[in-house]
């Protein structure tokens, strides 16, 4: 049962490895440029595996003591995460004790998978799906160890490497662009991003314009069910 979801979940994942052995090379090797150990980067990619959060992490680590604000950006950051459980809820139903490591394995790409693509006929959905958070989590941690031991072999200028999350998020937010009909969600994200920069400035907008997003999109679906 177990060889036959993995061997099915396999091939959903390739396309994954690509960018997370990139991304997790990129990670990696700025963590190392920045003075952390050689298994720090390798730990929090196992521990926290977070993604866009792993390399804001490095910035929070680096600046005075202040669990408040990292707790708030990370909530901040991974707000997303509450409706991907809310829509996986179901689908992790009778999954046993894999759910918890399905919990905490989730990512985008993984909550994209496990979201949409239906088991081979003969395969357990919740094996399936744990192979498929397993395989992920594994690449970004494969990716995140390279990187690593590179940090110790080039030596480069590294400036502007940390915005490679920036930038996938980037082109991902423009692929949704051309797919979706409704812009509204993303006008709105600009707006009070620029809104919450110009006044409160770089350190300080990222919290309350992240509030701002999802109170206008709760206002906005609220009047839409309305309506």
């Amino acid at each position: 049962m177990k060889r036959r979801a993995l061997r099915a979940a396999l091939p959903y994942t390739l396309p994954v490895c690509v960018g997370y052995v990139v991304l997790g090379m990129s990670y990696g090797f700025l963590m190392r440029t920045r003075g952390f150990s050689l298994a720090m980067p390798i730990i929090m990619s196992v521990v926290v595996f977070a993604g866009s959060m792993q390399f804001a992490a490095g910035e929070v680590l680096l600046a005075p003591f202040d669990p408040l604000y990292a707790l708030f950006l990370t909530l901040a950051v991974n707000a997303r995460h509450l409706f991907y459980g809310v829509s996986m809820l179901e689908k992790y139903r009778n999954t046993g004790r894999k759910k918890v490591y399905l919990i905490y394995g989730m990512s985008d790409e993984t909550f994209t998978v496990n979201c949409a693509v239906t088991p081979p006929e003969g395969v357990d959905r919740g094996w399936f799906m744990f192979f498929v958070t397993l395989l992920n989590q594994a690449y970004w941690v494969l990716g995140t160890a390279a990187g690593a031991v590179l940090g110790d072999v080039l030596r480069f200028d590294t400036t502007g490497i940390e915005f490679v999350m920036a930038a996938l998020f980037l082109v991902m937010m423009l692929n949704q662009w051309e797919e979706a009909e409704d812009h509204g969600p993303a006008l709105i994200g600009l707006g009070a991003s620029a809104v919450c920069l110009a006044v409160l400035g770089r350190d300080g907008f990222m919290i309350p314009a992240m509030a701002l997003i999802a109170v206008f999109c709760l206002l906005g679906r609220k009047r839409g069910e309305g309506a």
